[in-house]
């Protein structure tokens, strides 16, 4: 677990990076780059690479590029291309006019595989995809040479160029380095560079029928593009030796330099691609950005603030190895986001009626009451009051418990802004039994702001008026996995362990006349409720919908 002191510590990749550039400098400019592939929606983990990408080539006065690894174009899509951008653009990490597509260097790339092959570096080999693994051998055993590697160059460029013309069907033929399949490290074992693959790519059509791999063509579009640091997690650090090696035998000048850092994960919260996939495209949540996925546009839709992500991945610092970090952190660098940015008004979730038989009930007072306690600034605002109100039914207890310091029967308890008010008598219906209405009476003399200290009372509850409430939907959140911790992406139990309570919408929610003026994503405070967004997806003119973004209670443990 991430601890405070780590939050504070030096920026191990600044110290790492400047220690290198003081010993071994480049000629070129500091330029780095985040390389997504577009077959999905970002989540909060991306963000985190996205910051330690942009802040080093901030630290460092260089220039930060946002490329698409779209070399599958099984995935791919132009839908999660702009998605993406949406996304970085909307955190602040703007790219400008740095956006790159690794499909722009199609022939380049070609042309570097066409090299090796040239050099007796690479060769086509007939294996099927489960000959290669078996071949490849495991950690304890070294692999087998697969018995096509000694194919002339003549013959691998014949073949390679056929492999280009569509000649061949899926998985017939592969491209691989020719490096040492005795090497200690797997990923060094005459790896696939190129393989077949007939489908339409979004950008370049039909125009190519093989596509380089990933770790093949991703040091190629570093270097293309001037990219000094290749910064990628924790679990690229096996790949760094073929990194090195396809740029070595490429012979790039002053070639890109791959560091790592640490993976974060979050406690409650499932990243992994595959998974947010299936529960998108089985229907089980409401798209890509449905409020309960951890992607940044289900955690913008409920609501958080680009801040305070911001301020979350700051606070984690810059991480060497794989940490996980509890999710009330984020809960954390949002609340004090939003305590002095948002207003503050009544919401009743769940009402119950309330006479106040001694108040005209044909009068309605405008009561002056604050937007914030947090902040003076954001002023005050007119609240009717009528002599008809609703309160929260668990804020009224026939049999208080000790303790409890809300309404009860003969108790008395103020009016959030209002007056004191003194439950009187209990209305039930009579077949059910259940509470329908409150008859209370009020003292004129206790109007909050005249000073008065006659008595005092323990509780102050919210209301509003039953003549002037608006009638909204509030969404309420929870894990979208009983255990989520316990969970991945080829756990086949995952449908099991669905949380059949991740979102409770509750109808009819009665809040102040003021809330009718809210905004598309504008947040508030929902007093002791918590912190609520006005939903941009399912809100109309005639009906707004809330999406609670975290309750008020902080659980976060700062030791």
């Amino acid at each position: 677990m991430v601890n405070e002191k780590e939050h504070l510590s030096e920026n191990f990749m600044f110290r790492l990076i400047k220690e290198e550039l003081e010993h071994n400098p480049f000629d070129k400019k500091m330029c780095t780059r985040f390389p997504p592939e577009p077959n999905g929606y970002l989540h909060i983990g991306s963000a985190y690479a996205i910051h330690t990408n942009y802040s080093v080539a901030q630290n460092f006065n260089g220039t930060f590029h946002l490329r698409f690894d779209d070399t599958n174009p099984l995935k791919e899509d132009i839908e999660y291309v702009n998605a993406i951008i949406k996304d970085l653009k909307w955190l602040g990490y703007d790219p400008g006019s740095h956006i790159y597509f690794g499909s722009d260097y199609f022939n380049e790339i070609y042309r570097a595989a066409v090299k090796l092959i040239k050099q007796g570096k690479a060769y086509v080999c007939d294996l099927t995809p489960d000959e290669v693994t078996k071949y490849r051998g495991t950690l304890k055993e070294p692999g087998v040479d697969s018995p096509y590697r000694g194919r002339s160059v003549e013959e691998n460029l014949e073949l390679f160029e056929r492999m280009k013309k569509g000649a061949f069907p899926v998985a017939s033929k592969i491209v691989r380095a020719k490096i040492d399949m005795a090497s200690p490290n797997i990923n060094m074992r005459d790896p696939v560079i190129y393989r077949i693959v007939y489908a339409e790519h979004y950008r370049t059509g039909r125009g190519w029928c093989i596509y380089p791999m990933y770790d093949f063509a991703h040091p190629i579009q570093d270097a293309i593009e001037g990219i000094a640091y290749s910064l990628c997690s924790i679990e690229f650090k096996d790949h760094r030796p073929l990194y090195e090696w396809v740029l070595n035998e490429l012979d790039y000048h002053e070639p890109p330099r791959q560091r790592e850092f640490g993976r974060l994960n979050l406690t409650g919260v499932v990243t992994s691609k595959r998974f947010l996939r299936r529960m998108v495209e089985g229907g089980y949540v409401d798209g890509w950005d449905d409020p309960r996925l951890p992607t940044l546009q289900g955690l913008r839709r409920r609501g958080f603030t680009p801040e305070s992500i911001c301020r979350f991945i700051e606070a984690i610092g810059s991480i060497r190895s794989e940490s996980t970090v509890d999710i009330s952190l984020l809960d954390h660098c949002l609340r004090q986001d939003l305590k002095e940015k948002t207003v503050s008004f009544m919401a009743v979730l769940d009402p119950l009626k309330v006479v106040i038989t001694n108040y005209p009930q044909d009068e309605v007072e405008l009561l002056r009451i604050e937007n914030s306690s947090e902040n003076e600034s954001l002023g005050k605002r007119e609240v009717p009051f009528s002599g008809t109100i609703y309160i929260e039914r668990d804020d009224f207890m026939e049999q208080p418990l000790k303790g409890f310091h809300r309404l009860s029967p003969n108790g008395e308890v103020r009016l959030k802004g209002a007056y004191f008010i003194r439950c009187e008598e209990v209305i039930k219906d009579r077949e059910t039994g259940e509470i329908t209405e409150l008859r209370c009476t009020y003292d004129p003399l206790t109007k909050s702001g005249t000073g008065f200290t006659g008595r005092k009372v323990k509780g102050t509850i919210h209301w509003v008026s039953a003549d002037h409430a608006i009638q909204v939907d509030v969404n309420l959140y929870d894990k979208l996995l009983l255990d989520p911790d316990n969970s991945t992406e080829d756990n086949k139990d995952w449908m099991g362990r669905l949380n059949p309570e991740s979102l409770v919408t509750l109808k009819n929610v009665l809040a102040e006349p003021v809330v009718n003026h809210a905004s598309p994503e504008q947040k508030f405070q929902f007093f002791r409720h918590g912190y609520f967004c006005a939903d941009i997806k399912s809100s109309t003119n005639d009906r707004l919908v809330f999406n609670r973004i975290v309750p008020l209670k902080d659980s976060w443990n700062r030791k």
